[in-house]
């Protein structure tokens, strides 16, 4: 949801040798966050980060409370947030977190659904949905023209002949 004041930034991997330090892969394999954070949120709950170091799979971070491997590997799976004001983001950067719920329009301005997910991968495509049907736009600027998150629209110009389903 547009203006969450958290924002998930990857997952904990696994447990990091025997001193209770995990693993966390980021989406952004480039994210710096995990460099500057204080603190992190793993699955809602808020952890103080003691030290963070990044490597070239995943960072290896110690969190305060967390000092064994048994503790670390309670934390397998779940998932990482930190501040959304952590990101420090320019003006021109957009979550796709932040185009979930938008509405989608052709460049004429004609009504095309509803952001209803992001479906990320090796190419991020956007989940829309139009009353029962479902498409999948891939995230590119070939199709995708404007993005005014706080309008809550994008405008898009999808290909031809562009497969849908129904939900």
């Amino acid at each position: 949801m547009k203006g969450d004041p958290r924002i998930e930034i990857g997952g904990i991997a696994r447990a990091h040798g025997i001193r209770g330090e995990v693993a966390i892969v980021t989406h952004d394999p480039d994210s710096k966050v995990l460099e500057s954070a204080r603190a992190i949120w793993v699955n809602g709950i808020e952890r103080r980060v003691v030290t963070a170091r990044n490597t070239t799979k995943a960072w290896l971070v110690q969190l305060d409370g967390i000092v064994t491997r048994t503790d670390a590997e309670g934390l397998r799976g779940q998932p990482v947030e930190v501040d959304r004001d952590a990101l420090e983001l320019s003006d021109e950067d957009v979550l796709l977190h932040d185009l979930v719920g938008c509405r989608v329009v052709l460049a004429d301005g004609t009504p095309w659904g509803t952001i209803f997910a992001i479906d990320s991968g090796f190419q991020d495509k956007l989940v829309i949905h139009d009353g029962d049907i479902e498409r999948l736009l891939p995230l590119v600027e070939q199709f995708v023209k404007h993005i005014d998150v706080a309008a809550g629209v994008v405008t898009v110009d999808p290909p031809e002949g562009l497969p849908v389903s129904k939900r």
